[in-house]
């Protein structure tokens, strides 16, 4: 057996029928159960390879954080080979690098067309940006658009003012605090105790990663106010990836190519599924956001997108240009 690059990739050799088999496991977290849609990304990915690789190449997935890694926390898991892949929210990446927190900017990509779009134009970037840590993309993942659960209803600006919400990058920590709230950065693994002892009785998530946590048992209204659907990313270490032999590297990227227009086709229905299990579980869903509330949170976030391309750097301000041109 040997080990490259802090273990991890691992490989050992079985001897039958004549042949020598190299065979290599892969390790790859998520922070987000295996209902989420990222949760769901990883098991197909691992799912796929698992299959087509004859034995030689096996991916191990894992959920929930159990490897002890968040998404912040994720790139440099996997540039240091602690995991040899994994699967981040990139507003959480956007500690790392302001350029990762662009698919999470508020109100500027709210549909499934220009979050497409959106990830599109700033692959190469995001590309170009993971290569310096020594990773490269395996596939993107669209969230649901952004909304708020709350233990009471927001039906008004005024219901902002103090509100101890959950938020899940600097970027909707600074728009909501702006907006009147008491945010708070948080995972939803560290969210959770918060929400469970009441410190925290409001959630910035899509109804995906609500339902994933089981948030109706403690917060039961959603509001719609579509802030933002924004994107995880699945890397892999690239010593691991060009460690593999021509044929494997073939599957994974065809798995990752596999994945990738799986997650985006099931988004297109991800909202009425969510909805649906929501309200059987008693949320009260408001799409009716008041006038008040939506012009606070637009007036909020449009400074936040300003000092955003102002940190992001050249590239990332040429892709949010490019995005505004439409």
């Amino acid at each position: 057996m040997r080990w490259l690059a802090a273990g991890f990739l691992v490989s050992s050799f079985v001897f039958g029928a004549g042949a020598v088999v190299a065979q290599t496991s892969w390790e790859m977290p998520t922070e987000y159960p295996e209902t989420a849609i990222p949760g769901e990304g990883v098991a197909t990915f691992a799912k796929l390879v698992n299959e087509r690789a004859g034995g030689r190449l096996t991916i191990r997935p894992s959920f929930d954080a159990k490897r002890g890694i968040k998404s912040a926390q994720m790139i440099a898991a996997v540039q240091k080979g602690e995991v040899a892949a994994g699967d981040a929210f990139a507003g959480a990446l956007g500690a790392v690098d302001p350029l990762f927190g662009l698919s999470s900017l508020p109100f500027l990509a709210t549909s499934v067309t220009d979050a497409r779009r959106l990830t599109d134009l700033a692959r190469p970037v995001y590309e170009k940006r993971l290569a310096t840590f020594g990773q490269k993309i395996l596939y993107t993942t669209p969230w649901p658009a952004s909304g708020i659960w709350s233990k009471a209803p927001l039906d008004s600006a005024a219901s902002l003012r103090g509100l101890a919400i959950r938020t899940y990058d600097a970027t909707s920590t600074a728009v909501m605090n702006a907006a009147g709230a008491s945010a708070a950065n948080l995972s939803f693994a560290d969210a959770m105790p918060k929400v469970k002892d009441g410190s925290v009785v409001a959630v910035l998530s899509s109804g995906d990663g609500g339902a994933g946590r089981n948030l109706w048992d403690f917060l039961p209204h959603f509001t719609e106010v579509n802030y933002a659907m924004p994107i995880s990313i699945a890397t892999v270490n690239l010593a691991a990836y060009e460690a593999l032999p021509a044929d494997l590297r073939q599957v994974v990227d065809a798995a990752a190519k596999e994945t990738e227009q799986r997650q985006w086709s099931a988004i297109l229905t991800r909202l009425d599924e969510n909805y649906a299990r929501m309200r059987a579980n008693k949320v009260v869903i408001r799409t009716d956001v008041s006038p008040d509330l939506a012009q606070a949170l637009a007036k909020a976030g449009k400074g936040v997108v300003e000092e955003w391309r102002r940190g992001a750097g050249a590239d990332g301000a040429a892709v949010l240009d490019q995005f505004e041109k439409k």
